[in-house]
């Protein structure tokens, strides 16, 4: 079996990259010169690069386009934004290039958080926690009236991935109206699905917008004005995709005029926002700073999935969450 060397700048502590390193024995990981703090990070070209067989982490795009050996990239993270573009797909084609993402470690994680924002506005849960109110006034009476149940509500989910997945199968118990946008439907996702022709129809009856859609050139600013006008009258929107889909002022602007109810993002275009962003005061926003996806043992998750992969790369079976 020929050694295979691995590239991995992926900000592991010392027991995931231990984890790593004896997980992929006898082969070789190839240590950059400077690790990322953050997967998020903006990865820098690395000398020792253009040594790798197989990249596991954020490989910069120039090192990548320069290689002579690298075969498959798994990138760290679920989203893959600075690699879906038009050029690094051509690339992969040319090159032969398998290219996997680590959808699967966040997926049950991204999908609790989500199904969290659903349950605490559901039951007031930010008003409630603020409030003193005594039993029988009428702030106690009115947190009560507004509270709701999630049973039997309608809600359109946009991009139907592993998270999505992941959500419908917590929100089963229910009996929610589910609606799924994705690009190319298959049939077997056991709800309607819709394209984004028949979206508008689809927000106009949903009582929660769910947004999981990834940075891409046809997502950006996606929830735009026209899309908020679009949406049920008191909706509730969740973002847990990517800040730059969303048109903030637009957004801004739905929740002053009523248009919706409340909005729960875990993203934000930029992250953070900054202190004085109007919607950071305004009180039917709330905000968590890009939180979704973490776990315990994060990194550790991170690193058997890849070892996973890597199994199955060495028998040639097909490897999980690939994407290109």
């Amino acid at each position: 079996m020929p050694t295979h060397r691995i590239f991995s700048d992926s900000p592991l502590g010392d027991n995931a990259a231990r984890l790593l390193i004896e997980g992929v024995a006898p082969h070789e990981i190839i240590l950059p010169q400077k690790r990322l703090t953050s997967i998020l990070s903006a990865p820098e070209p690395d000398p020792a690069f253009h040594l790798a067989d197989i990249a596991f982490g954020q490989p910069d795009l120039a090192s990548i386009a320069r290689s002579e050996r690298l075969k498959w990239i798994q990138v760290s993270s679920a989203g893959f934004t600075r690699y879906d573009t038009p050029e690094f797909r051509a690339l992969v084609k040319e090159r032969g290039l398998i290219v996997t993402n680590s959808s699967s470690v966040y997926a049950a994680a991204c999908a609790e958080h989500v199904f969290a924002f659903m349950l605490a506005q559901s039951r007031m849960l930010p008003q409630a926690l603020r409030s003193q109110a005594a039993n029988g006034s009428p702030e106690y009476f009115q947190l009560r009236a507004d509270s709701f149940s999630l049973r039997g509500q309608s809600m359109v989910i946009l991009g139907f991935g592993g998270i999505a997945t992941e959500l419908v199968k917590l929100l089963a118990p229910f009996e929610m109206k589910i609606t799924a946008m994705r690009r190319h439907p298959r049939g077997d996702e056991g709800f309607p699905t819709v394209t984004g022709d028949d979206l508008p129809a689809a927000l106009a009856t949903a009582d929660h917008v769910i947004n999981i859609l990834p940075d891409n050139e046809g997502s950006r600013n996606f929830i735009n004005a026209a899309r908020l006008a679009q949406m049920k009258r008191g909706a509730v929107f969740h973002n847990i995709g990517r800040g730059t889909t969303v048109d903030q002022a637009a957004l801004l602007d739905a929740l002053r005029s009523g248009q919706l109810a409340a909005a729960w993002l875990d993203v934000t275009d930029p992250e953070p926002l900054p202190a004085g962003h109007p919607l950071r005061s305004e009180p039917n926003c709330f905000i968590t700073p890009h939180t979704a996806g973490g776990h315990a043992n994060e990194a550790e998750t991170m690193v058997r999935h890849f070892l996973t992969n890597f199994q199955r790369y060495l028998a040639g079976s097909p490897l999980l969450d690939r994407i290109m």
